[in-house]
């Protein structure tokens, strides 16, 4: 690592850690992100982080002065109004912008910002929307106004040949390569003529276009050249002789990813519109951005409604209002969040310090140093392991490229590590970064190599936004994404590299205590066929009536159609309809429950209810019958009194409705899937498990996991052992080997069958643990079971059973078999 960070300060020592500032970066990580301790935080391109003496300056300024309502003359209104006025005079000189000319109008983020724009541009049906590819939802956004106004929408591709740019030394219309995608227009078939052939002549000098583009990628970290700004304006971004008509096309840049470290200088590139939120450049506070806009184009924007604030005079029984004339006053509805505002100055403090010349030296050097580093990582045969968007090979060790890197990563095969799966890893290294699209449908689908087929076909698929489908048809949906801000350290960059190359990089299979190990595909035991395994045994049996509450053991259980009788036949659901897990609410870890078969009651117990909950299986229900999703799973439910529901919302905190299953309506399944195995969605009914009926643990694989967990594994910290409970099983057996359950594809213990449905894809649940009755989270045995049991993006450990007497489906044609502790197991693997 010394010798590493060497290399790295010989070759970027005069960009890094800020050497003309008071402190260098370790020094200011070290004082002021205590919170950071054992943390690599490499998401800034989502949120930047508040420094702790920012925060503390921020209390001490609320506490220690008095800001009133700036709608007001009193002292305290007017302290508010000054604290305004010098946060807008610090944000034009942030983006050098001469209040003679600019605006700075507060909106609740750049989001905010942009809509404002949309809301109120002077839209027509001659007005064309042109905006890049490369741009976030928000920017895609205005669009809607101006369809519904009539105008016309369109996408472009820009490409700049730096050589030209070079050659030139000026700006011209040449630099840029131009890709049109099809014209968007509702309500008519005639073109805007502004949009026709790809010219940006106009049609008459009352008619206003608008062009969108980011300063940077929020993406890929492509940096536009702002020089687009006056082009468009003289309508000479395609090469056309200039039509003279200066600010019939009017620009608009998202500054929300490139204002962190190069914000737009409006005195050279004078945009008409600028967006941004501050937490994106310091952290604190959220909620809060603003558009800086020109004069002369605020002077055309159409703002129909009024509120507080924004009027001079109105009468409320007769259609009278006059706005007032300023026009942060006009453009800002109601109470603007003065005390956020009134914040400003310590972020900005911090940036002043340091320079944003110096913050983009230093986060692209960073960012320089892990892509060469990435693009030099190779799996066992020589294959690259990581594939990163926007960035040609030429452009590596630019200092100008972006603090960004986006990537994905392949396996020796060629296929694809799907990006939840990074984003698992990376939580249980401590690595905080990003996956998906990053609400970039453009850049996506355009780095990805997306069609609109392939988009279509993905939602039909089930596909959306932040859900888990990371990979379909062979193709990556979405990517990972890691930012670099101006706290980010060497070390953060040498823990991610680290990271990649333990987690992804194929090794020559290694032998560890007698384990063969093997990168990314799991070792299996053996394939043999035994019908029978001799001396493993029944060990435990445990019922979990409610879902992610504690469960109960028992010496013997019947079988239903739905596995063990009432296991998981309960579930709390929240005020919102979402089904609460240990996941959402830990507190579900300290209800106890229990099920008397004789007396025909489950009785369930919390710490936080003196009362012991006493509830009838065969009464009490009130009848309501419903429909809730679990995890795609549709059932019918039933659900209890206000007293029952009273009782469980008391015992975690929050509100929430106590509900049983009354049927599952599952599909049905009569294929095979891998290995011979019935698919997930199989014919047995289900009660509110996640996928199968019931799960098998091993105590030999428990024990294997332990021997892992016991070593130091080379960084001399010793883990907790855990037992088969962490798992939450419903059948724990012995005597057999570490793993040979993975191969089993039947077994019957009794006279009772099972079908085994594959491993179980273990999540960050198992990382839970109750001591002296506090929930207590850590990053073990997940970490160590990624190490060595990862097959496909999935951590697998135990397995998941269906009770085939279950298959039919129906209640009544299933006889009664019970498990009883001792049981011999039988298994096949054919």
């Amino acid at each position: 690592m010394e010798q590493s960070r060497e290399e790295f300060l010989e070759q970027f020592g005069g960009d890094y850690g800020y050497p003309d500032a008071p402190r260098g970066v370790d020094q200011m990580r070290a004082a002021d992100f205590k919170r950071l301790q054992g943390t690599v935080y490499l998401d800034h391109a989502g949120a930047a982080l508040y420094s702790e003496p920012q925060m503390a300056d921020v209390v001490k300024d609320l506490t220690s002065n008095f800001y009133g309502n700036p709608h007001s003359q009193s002292d305290s209104s007017m302290a508010a109004t000054d604290q305004v006025t010098a946060a807008r005079h610090q944000v034009l000189k942030y983006f050098n912008a001469s209040p003679r000319d600019y605006k700075c109008i507060f909106t609740s983020g750049a989001t905010a910002a942009l809509k404002l724009v949309g809301e109120c541009f002077p839209w027509s049906r001659e007005s064309c929307y042109m905006y890049t590819m490369e741009n976030h939802n928000s920017v895609l956004g205005i669009r809607e106004y101006a369809l519904s106004k009539g105008a016309t929408a369109l996408a472009v591709d820009i490409e700049e040949d730096k050589g030209l740019e070079k050659n030139h030394g000026s700006p011209s219309s040449g630099l840029f390569k131009i890709s049109r995608h099809s014209n968007q227009r509702r309500g008519g078939d005639v073109l805007s003529q502004n949009c026709q052939n790809g010219s940006l002549s106009t049609v008459s000098e009352n008619n206003w276009n608008l062009f969108a583009f980011p300063s940077e990628c929020n993406f890929s970290g492509q940096k536009f050249n702002l020089n687009l700004v006056k082009l468009i304006k003289e309508g000479n971004l395609v090469g056309l002789p200039s039509q003279q008509q200066q600010g019939q096309w009017m620009v608009l840049i998202d500054a929300a990813k490139g204002c962190a470290t190069e914000p737009p200088n409006l005195d050279v590139y004078p945009a008409d519109f600028v967006v941004c939120s501050f937490y994106k450049i310091f952290g604190y506070p959220t909620g809060l951005g603003a558009l800086i806009i020109k004069n002369e184009a605020a002077s055309l924007l159409n703002k129909t409604y009024f509120s507080g604030g924004t009027v001079a005079a109105s009468i409320a029984d007769i259609d009278f209002v006059q706005k007032r004339k300023n026009i942060e006053q006009v453009l800002e509805d109601g109470t603007i969040s003065f005390l956020s505002i009134a914040s400003l100055r310590h972020g900005f403090k911090i940036i002043e310090m340091l320079t944003t010349s110096a913050i983009a030296r230093h986060t692209s050097s960073l960012a320089t140093y892990v892509r060469k580093k990435m693009l030099d990582m190779k799996h066992r045969n020589k294959k690259n392991v990581c594939i990163i968007y926007g960035l040609e090979p030429s452009k590596v060790a630019d200092l100008k490229t972006s603090p960004t890197i986006t990537f994905n990563l392949k396996r020796e095969d060629g296929t694809w590590f799907g990006y939840r799966e990074v984003e698992k890893l990376a939580s249980l290294s401590g690595i905080h970064l990003r996956t998906g699209c990053f609400c970039n449908p453009g850049a996506c689908a355009k780095y990805l190599g997306l069609s609109h087929s392939d988009l279509v076909s993905n939602f039909e698929a089930g596909h959306v936004c932040w859900d888990d489908n990371d990979v379909i048809k062979g193709k990556p949906t979405g990517a990972v994404r890691i930012s670099f801000g101006y706290i980010s350290t060497y070390q953060d960059a040498e823990e991610f590299l680290k990271f990649l190359q333990s987690s992804f990089v194929s090794k020559p299979i290694a032998s560890s205590n007698g384990h063969a190990l093997s990168m990314n595909t799991l070792n299996l035991v053996d394939n043999q066929s035994q019908q029978v395994v001799p001396d493993v045994r029944l060990k435990s049996i445990i019922i979990y009536p409610v879902k992610s509450c504690q469960g109960f053991s028992v010496q013997s259980w019947p079988l239903a159609a739905g596995g063990l009788k009432y296991d998981r036949e309960w579930l709390l659901q929240g005020s919102g309809g979402e089904i609460l897990t240990q996941k959402k609410v830990p507190e579900l870890a300290s209800i106890r429950t229990l099920i008397n078969l004789e007396l025909g009651k489950l009785f369930v117990e919390s710490p936080k209810r003196k009362d012991k909950l006493q509830i009838s299986l065969l009464e009490n229900l009130i009848h309501l019958t419903a429909e809730v999703d679990v995890y795609g799973q549709r059932y019918e439910v039933e659900s209890y009194d206000e007293k029952v529901n009273t009782w469980f919302s008391e015992a975690i905190g929050r509100h929430c409705t106590f509900m049983r299953c009354s049927s599952s309506k599952n599909s049905f399944c009569t294929s095979t899937g891998k290995n011979g195995r019935l698919c997930r969605d199989t014919r047995s009914k289900l009660n509110f498990v996640n996928e199968g009926q019931l799960l098998l643990i091993s105590e030999e694989s428990v024990s294997d996991l332990n021997s892992r967990l016991s070593s130091s594994n080379g960084n001399g910290k010793q883990h907790d052992l855990v037992d088969a409970m962490r798992f939450r099983p419903n059948i724990v057996i012995s005597g057999s080997t570490p793993y040979r359950e993975d191969n089993w594809k039947r077994l019957h213990i009794g006279d009772a069958y099972f079908t085994s449905m594959g491993g179980c894809n273990r999540c960050q649940m198992i990382n839970l643990h109750q001591n002296a009755g506090q929930v207590i989270k850590s990053k073990e045995p997940l970490a160590t079971l990624a190490s060595y049991r990862r097959e496909k993006g999935k951590i697998l450990f135990g397995v998941l059973l269906n009770y085939e007497d279950g298959l039919s489906g129906q209640e009544e044609t299933v006889a009664e078999r019970w498990l009883q502790v001792g049981q011999e197991v039988h298994a096949s693997t054919e």
